[in-house]
C-alpha cells in the first residue's frame, strides 16, 4: 500500500519528541500515513530516559515510519532552518520540559507567527502552567500522584507500579486524538491551535470509575490484587496445571458459572445468592471457586465457560501472548525492513480499518541519526553546496 493511501498521508509532522509520552502520539500519526520528520540534536544515539539505544527493541518500535533530520536548534541558522520547514507543516509535536520549548523559541506563539494553521502538539509531566509546571515528570511519578500505585497490588502489600509505562502510552494516545480533533476544527476555522495534555491528566482520566467513586460517593479504592474491585466473582482462579482467568460477576454470569461447574447449591446461598452478599463475602466465595476449578485443565475451563458466554482466558506470559493464534490472526507482530538491523518485528497497530488498514509492513524503518537530513533539505530548496556547508558548520548532521 502506497502512502497515499493511508488516511494522515496530507499532513506533514515535526516532530521534536523524545522518551515515550511524545514518541508514541507521533507514532499514531506515522502509522496511518502522517509524513513525520523527526528532528534530532546532532550527535544524539538516542539513548534517552527509555534506557533503550538507537539500535535497540524501544527505539526501532517507537520511531518507525519517520525520517531523521539531525539540526542543531540552538544555531540560528539550525533555528531559522527549523522556521522554513514549520511554515510548510500542518502538525508539530513536543514533549519537552514547559520552558525548554520556549528558551529554544520552538514554542506555539512564535510557530503561529510564520504558520498560523499549525496544529502545536505538547505533552508535559503535570501540565503547562500551575505550581508544578516546572517539575520534570516521568512515568512512574505520575503513576504515584495519580493515585493508581495505591490501588495496584494486594491488600497490604504496599503500593505497586503498573508493568508497563501506562502514563506515556495514554497520554501519548490522548495527544494524537486532540491533534486530530485540531486538525478537523482547522477545516471550519482556517486556523491552528495548541492542544496539550500531561501525564498526570492522563492518569487521573485513566482511573474512571474509580475517580468517579470517589467524586460521587466518597469512597477511597484499595488495593484488590486480581479480584476486580466492584464485579464478583472476577479475578485469577487455579486449575489443575495452572491458572484462569473468570469473569462470572453479575446474576447471570454467576448463574451460568454455577451450571457449568456444578456448583447449583451456590445459587440459593444466601451467603453468595446477590450481589451484594457476593461483595461481602468475597474472599471465601473464591476460596469455594478455587476448590472447583483446581479439579480440572486451565483448557477445560477455557472452552466450557466461553461456550456458555461466561468470560474466561488463560494467563499467559509474552511469549504465550503472541503465540496465540487470535493474536497472530490479529497481526499485531508487524514487520520491519532495517538497512543495517535486517528484518525485525514491531507492535502493530491495534485500529482496524476497512477502506484504509495499517500496512502489512512498515513502510519506513526506524531511522538513523540524520538518515534524511539531505533529502529534507533539498525538499525545502537547499542545494547541494550549501547542505554542505551546513553539515561543515555542525548545523545539520
Amino acid at each position: 500500500m502506497s502512502i497515499g493511501t493511508l488516511p494522515l498521508s496530507r499532513f506533514t509532522v515535526l516532530d521534536l519528541t523524545h522518551a515515550r509520552a511524545g514518541p508514541t502520539a507521533v507514532r499514531q500519526l506515522a502509522d496511518w500515513g502522517a509524513r513525520v520528520i523527526k528532528i534530532e540534536p546532532p550527535g544524539d544515539d538516542g539513548r534517552d530516559v527509555t534506557g533503550s539505544k538507537r539500535e535497540g527493541f524501544d527505539f526501532q518500535n517507537l520511531h518507525r515510519n519517520k525520517r531523521s533530520l539531525a539540526l542543531n536548534l540552538k544555531a540560528p541558522e539550525g533555528h531559522a532552518l527549523f522556521m522554513k520547514l514549520a511554515e510548510q507543516a500542518d502538525v508539530i509535536v513536543e514533549n519537552f520540559r514547559s520552558t525548554v520549548k520556549h528558551r529554544l523559541g520552538v514554542d506555539y506563539d512564535s510557530v503561529k507567527k510564520v504558520n498560523p494553521r499549525i496544529v502545536y502538539g505538547s505533552i508535559s509531566g503535570f501540565g503547562q502552567t500551575g505550581p508544578y509546571a516546572k517539575r520534570p515528570g516521568v512515568d512512574q511519578i505520575a503513576q504515584g500522584m495519580g493515585g493508581l500505585m495505591s490501588i495496584t497490588g494486594f491488600p497490604g502489600q504496599g503500593p505497586v507500579r503498573v508493568g508497563i509505562p501506562i502514563d506515556d502510552l495514554c497520554a501519548g494516545l490522548l495527544l494524537a486524538q486532540a491533534i486530530l480533533m485540531a486538525l478537523i476544527e482547522r477545516e471550519q476555522s482556517g486556523e491552528g491551535q495548541w492542544v496539550h495534555t500531561s501525564l498526570l491528566e492522563a492518569q487521573i482520566f485513566m482511573l474512571d470509575f474509580q475517580a468517579s467513586r470517589w467524586l460521587q460517593a466518597g469512597e477511597v479504592a484499595k488495593q484488590a490484587g486480581n479480584d476486580h474491585p466492584t464485579g464478583i466473582p472476577t479475578g485469577l482462579f487455579p486449575t489443575a496445571d495452572g491458572q484462569i482467568n473468570i469473569a462470572a460477576s453479575g446474576d447471570q454470569m454467576f448463574r451460568r458459572f454455577c451450571e457449568a461447574a456444578d456448583a447449583l447449591h451456590l445459587l440459593d446461598d444466601p451467603d453468595y445468592k446477590t450481589g451484594p452478599a457476593r461483595s461481602k463475602n468475597r474472599k471465601a466465595l473464591n476460596e469455594i471457586i478455587a476448590e472447583i476449578t483446581r479439579k480440572r485443565p486451565s483448557a477445560y475451563w477455557v472452552e466450557l465457560l466461553n461456550e456458555i458466554g461466561v468470560p474466561c482466558g488463560p494467563l499467559y506470559t509474552i511469549d504465550q501472548t503472541f503465540a496465540d493464534p487470535q493474536v497472530q490472526h490479529l497481526e499485531m507482530a508487524r514487520p520491519m525492513d532495517h538497512h543495517r538491523l535486517g528484518e525485525l518485528k514491531v507492535v502493530g497497530q491495534a485500529i482496524n480499518m476497512t477502506k484504509t488498514p495499517e500496512p502489512a509492513r512498515m513502510r519506513i524503518a526506524t531511522p538513523d541519526l540524520g538518515e534524511h537530513s539531505d533529502e529534507v533539505l533539498r525538499e525545502l530548496g537547499y542545494t547541494d553546496t550549501a547542505i554542505a556547508d551546513l553539515r561543515t558548520r555542525a548545523v545539520v548532521v
